[in-house]
């Protein structure tokens, strides 16, 4: 049989030798209700980012790409690092770049 009152921040309820008053300070209730709130927003972004993760780990890599395989996005041309030398090594160059 308590009876609380928000706007003065008390709570009367009966005891053995009569009526109990619990109180409170403004500052103690606007403290609790920022960590409240900061509570529920920890929440809500930890559940996004689950859905996120869950969302990422439902997408199928691609077969074809592996970790040793390079796959260039355009035409390349091969230049012998060595002109005088073999053709066994080589870099890889854009085909669009100039000359010089």
């Amino acid at each position: 049989m308590a009876v609380p009152n928000y706007t003065y921040l008390k709570l009367k309820m009966s005891g053995p030798n009569g009526v109990i008053m619990v109180e409170s300070m403004y500052k103690h209730a606007y403290d609790c209700d920022v960590e409240c709130i900061e509570y529920a927003e920890a929440l809500v972004e930890a559940e996004t980012l689950i859905v996120n993760l869950d969302r990422l780990g439902d997408e199928a890599p691609d077969s074809k790409r592996h970790a040793r395989t390079f796959e260039p996005t355009e035409v390349i041309k091969l230049v012998p690092v060595d002109p005088t030398g073999s053709n066994d090594r080589a870099l890889r160059i854009s085909a669009a770049l100039d000359s010089k």
